[in-house]
């Protein structure tokens, strides 16, 4: 079911302006008239509004490729149609990849049901000044990107996009993860053998790793390249499980989309592989 985000939180007199592909899909695709109300959810959570919330909105003014909504209705708890239920939180801390890559997995991880994609820089990333740590052009596309997978998807899950982070604020905020979740699950996606001085990690398959029902799961995967054995050694301090999914060598892209899909449908499908339904 198609859904529709507001573009932005209601100003001080609850009023929002829906321009581009917004305007077309309420206008020429619903065929909304002034004074017809709908349901919308918010874009993210700020003071009294939760993330995702919905809230009822009247549409008050059309003009040339602009139209203005009002809040008719408060915010309410309730999340995008369909919701997932007891399955926990998984986020994407996604080493930042060359070129427009990005984008799609921004796009995958909104579709795929991924409560939070977390962009960091590796040692083997590539970065550009819009890609950097602080900068806004890059993440804006990013937000316009979940936003309108959002809506196309009908996705259970609202899906935020966390600034860019380097190696030290990667670690800091899994710390406060795991403070606040202590039952939070890291994983991290590799393909060469994992090794802590001269023995190899002991590794457990994606299922043993789950059979278990973390109280919330991170999935780490790495730019070309993979992760440098420097940052596999960190992983492994930090508490993260490694994880080699297959026989072959994925893009990133494809590995970022496989690992979070393999994960998911475990989560959905538990209680009938472990027995417990």
């Amino acid at each position: 079911m198609k859904q529709f985000i507001l573009p932005a939180l209601p100003d001080r007199n609850g009023l929002v302006q829906v321009s581009g592909a917004g305007f077309h899909y309420l206008i020429h695709v619903r065929r909304l008239k002034q004074g017809d109300r709908f349901k919308a959810f918010l874009p993210r959570g700020e003071g009294e509004f939760p993330a995702g919330a919905s809230v009822l909105v009247e549409l008050v003014s059309t003009g040339a490729g602009t139209l203005t909504v009002a809040l008719a209705g408060a915010a309410t708890g309730e999340q995008p149609a369909g919701t997932s239920g007891n399955l926990p939180p998984i986020l994407l801390f996604q080493a930042l990849p060359k070129g427009p890559k990005m984008d799609l997995i921004v796009r995958q991880a909104a579709e795929g049901a991924l409560s939070e994609v977390v962009p960091f820089v590796s040692e083997r990333s590539a970065i550009t000044r819009n890609t950097r740590p602080g900068a806004g052009e890059r993440p804006q596309r990013w937000e316009r990107i979940i936003r309108e997978a959002l809506q196309q998807s009908g996705s259970p899950v609202f899906t935020s996009l966390h600034p860019v982070l380097d190696w030290e604020g990667l670690c800091a905020y899994w710390n406060m993860i795991r403070s606040a979740h202590p039952l939070a699950l890291g994983i991290f996606l590799h393909q060469d053998p994992v090794e802590t001085g001269d023995t190899p990690l002991a590794e457990a398959n994606l299922h043993r790793y789950l059979s278990t029902v973390p109280e919330l799961l991170v999935l780490a995967v790495g730019p070309e390249g993979g992760f440098s054995p420097d940052e596999v050694s960190r992983f492994v301090k930090t508490g993260f499980k490694p994880l080699k999914i297959g026989n072959t060598v994925l893009r990133v892209e494809t590995a970022a989309l496989y690992g979070a899909a393999a994960a998911r449908v475990i989560l959905l499908e538990n209680s009938s592989w472990t027995g417990s339904g």
